[in-house]
């Protein structure tokens, strides 16, 4: 909104030139003219040189070049008014460059400039003397210097100049002044609020400009408690959310949302302006139709939702506008609407359903595909935070989350990195979710993220594995893709490890237990084996574990045997190892066995009687091809065989070694059997010890040729892999796991230890008799060691000499 300077005088006599028409290539001359003692001269110079410097930024330069910025100097005081002001209209022009600024900053021409803001002074000066600090304030040196100067009193004075621009550069001027704390607890002593207040009740349209410099330098002003309060008092503050309620120009709403955002950092601004009840004023702009509106105000309500009040009001009012902004085109507007939705929705549980009642699930899941990382980010926070209820977390998980989070797993960022791990370790708690992030290929980028440098991402990550080693399918294939290994490293390093790195490590060797008994030597009371356990042998680290498939696919080697647990039959085995036994049962799928199929098919066949010839032939052709591809499926499946030999022994054992009534005599009885009188005839029932060769003197133990006999296994099966059914001369390590596979099935607790030279042992822990004479002692139990092949049955006090020996010698 500039002026022309009017001309003032009568026109110049026959022998004074003509009004000087400079181009660049005369701007020296002209310069040089800045040095005549002629009023006359001087004035059309500068004006001259205002005309040259409004060409462009390459034309003030040229002056700065030619010295002009010094001369002009000189001439902002002169005695003339029209030099005077002619003159600072050009350093006005000129001080948008950057090297002219600095020029300026080191002549410290702002005392001068602030002289000029007096009201005695011509209106043109104060419109440039204020654009020229305007300009200058941008530097945090020359804001200090003009505070310290003392200008901004006539600045604020300013504001109620009847000039547009001087209202306009002042109130710029103030705005950058303000974001100093010193600036701004002054211009409360100053009085400020009632000149900008004013500066809102302009109607006219082209006033616009002024009203967005105005809320700005409120937006500043606001920051400060004691202001805030000085205008609520006054009903100013009434004011500014009516006026931001009537406007409909987009730069004020937004400049003032920008000024709630800034208020509300501070508490008790919070509640200043929840009394005034500013969550309606916010509400209304997200309905506008300007982005950058919908921005701000989102903005200033994540600002305003640490008030619990405002939180509860927003909650209320703004939920179904809030998501509906997250289908919005504009990146920005759907990153600002997610990230109010998760200051919503935090420990908030009426927010976050009706975030789910207002159909705000698909939309969040539709944000983690968004361009931005912090709307991908903050869509993942806020669909963990729903999932705090339990009917919340099954319906996003009905929606397929973890196929989307597979995707932000596999981002660079992160923030991103770390919320998508979080979500993973929350929906992970159920076994589809577990298995929907498996088929998804989502464990793969979820074990990388193991090798973070960034501290919460990798705690997250050690987080979610442990919650998706739950079960033993899940938790083979993080195996597979190295998380243990990796794992392990964490634990060793001071610096990286997290209270997670452990509990995961721990998890997935516990739903992995031949790995872990490979790897750890050790399976506790508390690792059950199962169908499909299988020992391989100590492994080194850094070496590849192998599944029991692969192993079995290898050619037969000289190398100790791969022995397996399986008591299943081969019709009930419904699939692969360790699929049937993830924790949560709920959820199994079971596949039929070709006989089975084909039963089922047979009594379809038959209700078929009595259809029409063509309705029959139909259903006969479908039920047959659904039994093929039954049979199909479980061919491509691979299953080992069933050991039918060690599920008589859990048979037996469960007839015979279970009803006895005390857990010491099961665990002799199941180490060297038990005299059973069932049906009138007396007989010794021989378990593990007997199973596997009987007792060994110690002297002779060199003479057992259990090696021969389990390579003549392997001859016979044409495979590594051997059914612990079918050892029949067995050492340590084998006997050791027979009982741990049989005292697991009927509830004998105990645990399977690895020793050097291919030594093993069982560890029970039992309870004492009380000493003798003393009744109602309850002792703690004591540790036992088993022995399997000398004195079958025989218990060995834990730390004992004897202990020792069963263990190394």
């Amino acid at each position: 909104m500039g002026k022309k300077v009017k001309k003032e005088g009568e026109p110049p006599p026959k022998d004074v030139l003509d009004p000087l028409l400079i181009e660049s290539k005369t701007a020296a001359t002209v310069v040089l003219m800045l040095s005549s003692p002629e009023e006359e001269v001087l004035a059309k110079a500068c004006d001259s040189l205002y005309k040259f410097a409004s060409k462009g930024d390459e034309n003030k330069a040229t002056l700065l070049a030619l010295g002009a910025v010094e001369q002009l100097y000189k001439l902002i005081s002169h005695e003339d008014p029209t030099v005077r002001r002619n003159a600072i209209m050009v350093f006005g022009i000129m001080a948008s460059n950057y090297d002219v600024k600095k020029l300026l900053r080191e002549l410290d021409v702002t005392n001068s400039l602030i002289s000029h803001l007096v009201p005695e002074e011509d209106v043109v000066i104060h419109e440039f003397a204020t654009l020229c600090l305007a300009y200058m304030a941008v530097e945090y040196t020359t804001k200090v210097q003009i505070f310290e100067q003392g200008g901004l009193e006539p600045l604020i004075r300013l504001l109620g100049s009847p000039d547009p621009d001087v209202q306009k550069n002042s109130a710029e001027c103030i705005y950058l002044l303000v974001q100093d704390f010193q600036s701004r607890a002054a211009v409360r002593e100053l009085n400020i609020i009632p000149p900008l207040l004013e500066l809102l009740k302009s109607e006219y349209p082209e006033f616009s400009d002024l009203h967005v410099e105005a809320l700005a330098v409120l937006g500043n002003c606001l920051e400060d408690v004691h202001t805030l309060q000085l205008i609520q008092q006054s009903g100013g503050l009434k004011k500014l959310l009516s006026f931001v309620g009537d406007s409909t120009i987009p730069d004020i709403q937004k400049n003032a949302a920008k000024a709630i955002t800034k208020a509300a950092y501070d508490s008790e601004n919070r509640n200043i302006l929840n009394e005034e009840e500013v969550e309606k004023c916010l509400i209304n702009l997200l309905e506008t139709d300007n982005d950058g509106v919908k921005v701000a105000a989102s903005q200033a309500i994540s600002a305003m939702c640490a008030n619990s009040a405002s939180k509860r009001a927003f909650g209320l009012q703004g939920i179904p506008q809030l998501v509906q902004l997250l289908s919005s085109d504009n990146e920005e507007v759907k990153e600002a609407a997610v990230t109010v939705l998760v200051n919503l929705t935090a420990a908030s549980p009426s927010n976050a359903s009706a975030v789910a009642e207002a159909e705000g699930i698909e939309p969040l899941l539709n944000t983690l595909y968004a361009q931005r990382d912090g709307a991908i980010a903050n869509a993942a926070t806020v669909l963990t935070n729903l999932a705090m209820q339990e009917p919340l977390r099954v319906n996003i998980q009905s929606h397929g989350i973890m196929s989307v989070l597979a995707e932000p797993l596999r981002s660079t960022n992160s923030q991103v990195q770390s919320k998508a791990a979080f979500a993973v370790a929350v929906f992970g708690c159920d076994a589809d979710a577990r298995t929907e992030l498996r088929k998804a290929d989502g464990l793969g980028p979820l074990v990388e993220l193991l090798h973070s440098k960034n501290e919460e991402v990798r705690r997250n990550a050690c987080w979610a594995v442990m919650i998706c080693a739950s079960d033993e399918l899940t938790a083979v294939e993080l195996c597979r893709l190295g998380a243990l290994d990796i794992l392990e490293e964490i634990n060793l390093s001071i610096s990286r490890k997290n209270n997670f790195s452990k509990a995961a490590l721990e998890k997935l060797l516990d739903n992995n237990l031949s790995q872990k008994y490979s790897q750890m030597g050790y399976l506790s009371s508390n690792n059950i084996i199962t169908d499909g356990f299988y020992d391989c042998g100590q492994i080194k680290r850094g070496m590849k574990f192998s599944s029991l498939e692969e192993l079995s696919m290898q050619a037969l080697t000289d190398r100790r045997a791969i022995i397996f647990i399986n008591a299943k039959p081969q019709e009930e085995q419904a699939s692969p190892p360790g699929e049937e036994k993830a924790h949560d049962s709920s959820h199994e799928q079971t596949i039929l066995s070709p006989s089975i199929s084909r039963k089922s098919s047979r009594e379809k066949t038959r209700k078929g009687k009595g259809k029409k010839e063509e309705e029959k032939s139909k259903e006969v052709i479908q039920i047959l091809s659904a039994v093929q591809d039954e049979i199909n499926l479980q061919n491509t499946q691979w299953l080992p065989p069933p050991d039918l030999i060690l599920l008589n022994y859990i048979n037996d054992a469960s007839k015979t070694i279970l009803p006895l009534t005390t857990t010491r005599e099961q665990v002799v009885a199941l180490a060297q059997g038990i005299i059973d009188a069932a049906d009138s005839g007396i007989h010794w029932n021989r378990f593990v010890a007997d199973k596997m060769g009987g007792p060994i003197e110690r002297d002779k133990l060199h003479n057992f040729s259990w090696e021969l006999h389990i390579s003549e296994i392997e001859f016979e099966l044409k495979c590594n892999v051997v059914p612990i059914g079918k050892v029949k001369k067995g050492t340590f390590y084998h006997r050791a796991l027979l009982f741990k596979a049989i005292a697991d099935r009927i509830g004998i607790g105990c645990s399977l230890v690895r020793g050097k030279y291919n030594r093993a042992w069982n560890e029970v822990k039992l309870v004492d008799d009380s000493p003798q004479g003393i009744t109602g002692l309850l002792l703690p139990p004591r540790e036992y060691i088993v022995d399997l092949m000398f004195e079958p049955g025989r218990l060995i006090k834990e730390g004992s000499v004897e202990a020792d020996q069963y263990k190394h010698i």
